[in-house]
């Protein structure tokens, strides 16, 4: 028997994981935060626009109250991790026992902002190397296909089980999805290639690939790398790749034509989750005495982005 889903955030990455769940016979519900934004969904769907030029298109329940998610067996949170406190605090009272909560976000802190509002073991986190921009609401462009890792639960018995549950479901909607025992690895890997490349393509305003064509760009991708990696370091964090800056070189080949989505965010005139990338390398460094003037120059230069003027 498929499950309820419920896709928490319906932007570029929530539209994409919530099409390809429903497309493969799933019940998918999507939880906006504002009315109009749900109203909208429900009208007109969500459309995919593939990399290799064909599409497809789904109808799905969209609304902002959070009851429904009360009949949800699986329930992914994609907000930005700046909503995550307001997410959780929503959702909290509704998730059935014996649900599950996946994160599947940018950044840090988000494990422990949902485990403050719900039961020890329910949340697992993730990472996932799927890339999408949205075009306008409700319809996205799959700009990367790539490994969806989810991560063990601390403190549950029955957190393989309900891991490699989720990656069945990943796998059988066309998202290839794998089990991985190291949690922080997993996010901290994710960071690092984070870190190396959306505030760099924020400021300069270009997409991933053009970074590794401009020599200076590539030399603060570099030393931003370093300082996230020296942090890890300390923290005694293994990310899962050998040569974290290779790693984010060979991330920005494969998604060279794409618009990060802190590039995609700067020219929407939002607000972007520099803070919990950049900015969060910058509050654990100076937590551990570890020096990362360069991640807290390109955070303050994107929150300037933020508070700039309107985009023309």
């Amino acid at each position: 028997m498929k499950p309820n889903i419920a896709v928490v955030g319906p932007g570029a990455l929530g539209c994409l994981f919530a099409a390809y769940l429903a497309r493969s016979g799933n019940s998918v519900l999507l939880l906006a935060r504002r009315a109009e934004h749900a109203r909208l969904l429900s009208e007109q769907g969500i459309c995919v626009h593939e990399s290799d030029g064909t599409s497809f298109g789904v109808h799905i329940p969209a609304t902002t109250d959070p009851g429904w998610v009360g009949q949800c067996d699986l329930i992914l949170v994609l907000v930005k991790a700046y909503d995550t406190g307001f997410a959780a605090r929503a959702i909290a009272p509704e998730v059935p026992a014996g649900s599950a909560v996946l994160t599947l976000q940018n950044g840090l802190g988000n494990v422990e902002v949902l485990s403050r509002f719900l039961p020890q073991g329910r949340v697992l986190a993730g990472t996932t190397g799927q890339g999408s921009n949205l075009l306008s609401e409700g319809v996205v462009h799959h700009g990367g296909t790539g490994t969806t890792w989810i991560g063990l639960p601390p403190g549950d018995p029955e957190g393989e089980a309900k891991a490699e549950w989720i990656a069945r479901i990943l796998d059988e909607a066309g998202l290839p999805a794998r089990v991985g025992g190291d949690t922080a690895g997993l996010l901290w890997g994710k960071l690092v290639v984070n870190i190396g490349i959306n505030a760099l393509t924020a400021i300069l305003r270009v997409r991933n690939g053009e970074l590794l064509s401009l020599e200076p760009a590539s030399e603060v991708m570099g030393a931003a790398v370093a300082e996230a990696m020296a942090v890890a370091g300390r923290l005694g964090v293994r990310v899962p790749y050998d040569d974290p800056l290779q790693e984010v070189v060979r991330v920005a080949r494969l998604t060279a034509a794409n618009r990060s989505s802190m590039l995609q965010d700067v020219e929407r005139g939002r607000r972007t989750e520099v803070g919990q990338i950049n900015g969060a390398v910058v509050d654990a460094g100076k937590a551990l005495g570890v020096p990362t003037p360069v991640n807290a120059l390109l955070t303050r230069l994107v929150q300037s982005l933020e508070q700039g003027p309107e985009p023309g």
